[in-house]
């Protein structure tokens, strides 16, 4: 398990009745991630007024609606300190293909770090390939960027885990260290303006209300 920086264990404890969370160590804490209690606070409810009809036409989902803070508040999430445009970025895809960040501006991105060897990866994914089957057709973009610095173990991975959302390749860790992770899984959400709206540092259910929530309320924000 070697990585361009040492890789230890970090365990979280969610409370004496919650358990635990292992989280995967690469890094000391990004700068603009704030410490304390993870609330995305700059979140919030979509503004009243027109949408486009990209905007009109998300379809109708059964279970709660929550607000956009409600919904980041629920998960756990985090807020940059400041109001910032996401690290731009162009990324190779397993498959060949690659992906730019600006070039899904008016959309919302989902950017997930993780690795074939990190179990709560491993445990968060199936979830992450619900939600991107169900959001993917309404404007989310999801990309899962592999940190393995051995990049042939990624495709068998995801065929042997039937994962069909874009796959990214950083095997030098280039964008991780650019975006200041310090542990996978970790998560960054970015809004269809292009900034970055909260960050997740461990697993999530990412298939539950407040997180079909999330996005499709970052969907319909203006």
């Amino acid at each position: 398990m070697s990585q361009k920086l040492a890789l230890t264990a970090v365990v979280a404890v969610a409370g004496a009745v919650v358990g635990v969370v292992l989280v995967a160590a690469v890094r000391p804490a990004p700068e603009h991630v704030s410490s304390g209690p993870a609330v995305a606070r700059r979140a919030e409810e979509a503004p009243t007024g027109a949408q486009t009809p990209a905007q009109a036409a998300l379809k109708p989902r059964k279970g709660r609606v929550l607000s956009v803070a409600d919904a980041a508040k629920e998960l756990d999430l985090i807020a940059p300190s400041r109001q910032k445009l996401a690290e731009d970025f162009t990324l190779p895809l397993v498959g060949g293909d690659k992906l730019r960040l600006s070039a899904a501006r008016g959309k919302v991105v989902f950017i997930n770090f993780w690795a074939t060897w990190c179990l709560p990866c491993r445990e968060e994914m199936p979830a992450m390939e619900r939600l991107w089957q169900q959001q993917k057709g309404q404007g989310l973009v999801l990309v899962a960027v592999s940190v393995d610095t051995d990049t042939k173990k990624v495709k068998p991975y995801l065929d042997e885990h039937k994962l069909t959302f874009p796959v990214g390749l950083d095997p030098k860790m280039d964008l991780a260290n650019a975006y200041g992770v310090r542990a996978v899984p970790s998560s960054f959400v970015v809004d269809r303006q292009g900034h970055l709206t909260a960050i997740a540092l461990g697993p999530r259910e990412w298939d539950n209300d407040a997180s079909h929530s999330l996005i499709e309320g970052l969907l319909r924000s203006r």
